[in-house]
């Protein structure tokens, strides 16, 4: 059972009770043709997942939600909406639980952490045919964290901010608007690096990097003007373009 309506800005909103992922469902509607901008909303998911194949527990009281976007940008600037989705989420959850602003950081590529305990990670993903759309999904505990994850979790809840998950939706859809103009397709990333990098969890710490088949140590140094994590180590400065930051150091 899902209900349609005109969200903020316009932008069109499906929710259902029970879907197995937001952003499966987002995808699908884009292969039929559906070029958004459209949200979509899940009071639970069935079959929730994270980056890389990993589930992702969607109870009932957290939040689940997917922004489909036709043609957001160039293909090879579209990356970058994992930064501008990030900051949106930070901005919504600092406007609906004001007292934990302080404790938020955004850790790359996409999660947000409440003193460095992951409350919330996004999830971007694309599809070519018959256009260039990409979902952009976002799973925030509100009311309920797993346990036994290999990075530390946490909720509002827990951390004392009592946020449902309609309202945080509210905020989030507006400040998801706000950044996106911010963007402007790719050409205002500059300022998106700035603002990303204020918010960042442990920008020059050492930190420790998952990649495909190997791990990385160094410091965290920073962006490059396309959002790559600067690592430093002895033989130099590595770029990264994808993978898992998953310890800190200290300073």
């Amino acid at each position: 059972m899902n209900r349609e309506a005109t969200g903020l800005a316009g932008v069109r909103h499906i929710a259902y009770e029970t879907l197995g992922s937001t952003n499966a469902e987002a995808l699908a509607l884009a292969r039929a043709g559906e070029c958004g901008p459209l949200w979509i909303t899940a009071t639970n998911q069935s079959a929730g997942r994270g980056r890389r194949g990993s589930r992702w527990e969607s109870p009932p009281g957290n939040l689940h939600a997917t922004l489909l976007l036709s043609e957001p940008s160039p293909p090879t600037q579209a990356p970058q909406l994992s930064f501008v989705a990030a900051l949106a989420l930070h901005d919504a959850v600092a406007a609906c639980a004001p007292q934990l602003g302080p404790l938020l950081k955004v850790k790359w590529p996409n999660d947000l952490l409440a003193e460095r305990a992951k409350v919330a990670g996004i999830l971007i993903e694309g599809e070519s045919e018959p256009v260039f759309a990409v979902a952009i999904g976002f799973g925030v505990n509100c009311g309920a964290h797993p346990n036994d994850t290999t990075y530390p979790a946490t909720d509002l809840a827990a951390m004392g901010a009592l946020v449902v998950p309609d309202v945080l939706f509210a905020a989030l859809s507006a400040a998801m608007e706000t950044r996106f103009a911010q963007w402007r397709r790719g050409q205002g990333f500059a300022a998106i690096r700035t603002d990303w990098l204020k918010r960042a969890a442990g920008l020059g710490e050492a930190l420790q990097v998952r990649l495909p088949g190997r791990e990385l140590s160094g410091r965290f140094e920073g962006l490059d003007e396309n959002g790559q994590l600067l690592l430093a180590q002895n033989s130099g400065v590595t770029k990264i373009t994808a993978g898992e930051v998953f310890s800190f150091g200290d300073r």
